[in-house]
């Protein structure tokens, strides 16, 4: 009996503790941002970007990426969503950025000047892709000797 009793304990703690972790890891995930305004881009490539991915203003998350999807002209589109209390102007560019060097992508916003902002359903015109390390590293090695070997 006495068994039984240390055994329901030492399960009762390893809950509380599973509790824990679960709670700090939900509350540590970051902002979860549900309703705002959809702006819309598009990009020639948004290799590593994700549906869920943020969106930052000066390094500071202001939305998430709704979705991406493949429009008309077989361009890559990606709805934005973004707080109400941000205003983007409309002559702000969107360009998809990686943190650090081998980390997540996500859309950084750059501020324009103008006076009217974009208003829900409106696209942003200005746009940058995702740059692909590896299509670097094969256009660096392949431009090294342009294809000719020297004589020595």
């Amino acid at each position: 009996m006495k068994g039984n009793v240390l055994e329901a304990v030492i399960g009762a703690i390893v809950l509380i503790v599973a509790s824990f972790f679960m709670y700090f890891a939900y509350i540590s995930s970051g902002e979860k941002i549900r309703e705002g305004y959809v702006l819309l881009a598009k990009f020639d490539d948004v290799s590593g970007l994700s549906t869920g991915a943020d969106i930052k203003l000066n390094g500071i998350k202001i939305g998430i990426v709704k979705s991406l999807k493949i429009d008309e002209s077989y361009q890559a589109q990606a709805e934005l969503l973004i707080k109400d209390e941000i205003k983007i102007p409309k002559d702000s560019s969107a360009s998809i950025v990686t943190e650090g060097i081998i980390g997540n992508k996500f859309v950084a916003m750059m501020p324009g000047f103008d006076e009217e902002k974009l208003k829900n359903g409106e696209e942003i015109s200005l746009t940058q892709s995702a740059v692909n390390l590896e299509k670097l590293i094969v256009r660096f090695v392949a431009s090294g000797n342009n294809g000719q070997e020297k004589d020595k």
